[in-house]
C-alpha cells in the first residue's frame, strides 16, 4: 500500500465541483444474491478486487495495491493493448459491511478525482448495492456508466458463482 498522504484539498475539490454542478453524479443500483458481508468483501479484499475492478478479458497484466483503511492510497494498474491504465485514489470511509467511500481518478485522462460511495443494505436473502460516483464530468458520464456496468456484471458473477466468465462480446457496445 502506498504511504502517500491524502492531499489536504482532495475532498474539498470534489465538494466544490458538486456545489457548482449537482448533476455531476452517477447513481446505479444492483441486487446480489449474497450477504452484505460477501459483497463488501468483493469490494475490499485485494484478491477479489483483482478479479473484477478495472480489469477484463483483454487485460494483459493487472496489479492491485488495495487495502482499505481510512486515508490510505490505493492503486490499480491494468495493461490492455500494450497500454497501461492506472486508477487510484484514497479511502475516506470503511464501515463493514454497510459502506465504503473512496476517491477515484485516472491521471492519464484527467487531474480530477471523483468520490465513489458504495452502500450495501440487506434485501431479503440478498443485498441491494447503491453505487454513487460524485464529481463525474458530463462528458465522461456515459462512458463511466458503461464501464461500471461491465465491471458490475463481473462482480455479480464473482459474488454469486465464485468465477467470472466474460461473454465473447464483452465491452463492445450494442451487442
Amino acid at each position: 500500500m502506498s504511504e502517500e498522504a491524502l492531499p489536504p484539498d482532495h475532498v474539498s475539490r470534489i465538494d466544490s465541483r458538486l456545489a457548482e454542478d449537482p448533476t455531476r453524479k452517477l447513481v446505479m443500483t444492483r441486487r446480489f444474491d449474497a450477504s452484505p458481508e460477501r459483497v463488501f468483501d468483493a469490494w475490499t479484499r485485494s484478491d477479489l478486487v483483482a478479479k473484477w475492478l478495472f480489469t477484463g478479458p483483454t487485460s494483459e497484466t493487472h496489479n492491485v495495491d488495495f487495502a482499505p483503511r481510512v486515508d490510505a492510497k490505493w492503486t490499480i494498474q491494468d495493461r490492455r493493448g500494450g497500454v497501461d491504465y492506472t486508477a487510484q485514489g484514497w479511502f475516506l470511509e470503511v464501515d463493514r459491511p454497510r459502506r465504503l467511500v473512496f476517491t477515484f481518478g485516472m491521471p492519464q485522462f484527467a487531474d480530477e478525482y471523483d468520490r465513489i460511495i458504495v452502500e450495501l443494505a440487506p434485501d431479503g436473502a440478498g443485498t441491494l448495492m447503491t453505487f454513487t460516483q460524485e464529481g463525474v464530468r458530463a462528458t465522461y458520464k456515459d462512458g463511466a456508466e458503461h464501464g461500471w456496468n461491465l465491471m458490475f456484471m463481473g462482480l455479480k458473477q464473482l459474488i454469486e458463482t465464485g468465477a467470472i466468465i466474460y461473454p465473447a462480446h464483452f465491452g463492445k457496445p450494442d451487442v
